[in-house]
């Protein structure tokens, strides 16, 4: 199976921006989509891939955020469309990067899928 990343443009500070994860070419090795965490990642220019958000598997859907996008990120899950989102809002120059989503199937503790990136540019 493969994720694809989707929803990435251009906008300005302040702007706001959905982007969606979804997956496609087949099924995954283990489980189905609803038992893998899910997470947005990204990489500015120059630098090192971080941590944005994520959200839990089932159940109580935890979310956990990089205090860099607190109160201005929403990430969820639909999981009968095998489908992640980020809303973006507020969006600032510093949030300018390739974001990648990413699954971890159950209790594993590292990412086992990733997709290929879908570029955001804030101007000031």
């Amino acid at each position: 199976v493969q994720l694809q990343a989707s929803g990435g443009g251009s906008v300005q500070a302040g702007g706001s921006l959905t982007l969606s994860c979804t997956t496609s070419g087949g099924t995954f090795e283990r489980g189905t989509f609803s038992t893998y965490a899910m997470a947005w990642f990204r990489q500015a220019p120059g630098k090192e891939r971080e941590f944005v958000a994520s959200i839990t598997w089932s159940g109580s859907r935890k979310t956990d955020y990089a205090d860099s996008v607190k109160g201005r990120f929403t990430i969820s899950r639909v999981n009968a469309k095998n489908t992640v989102y980020l809303q973006m809002d507020s969006l600032e120059p510093e949030d300018t990067g390739i974001y990648f989503c990413a699954a971890r199937y159950a209790a594993d503790t590292d990412y086992n899928y990733w997709g290929q990136g879908t570029l955001v540019t804030v101007s000031s």
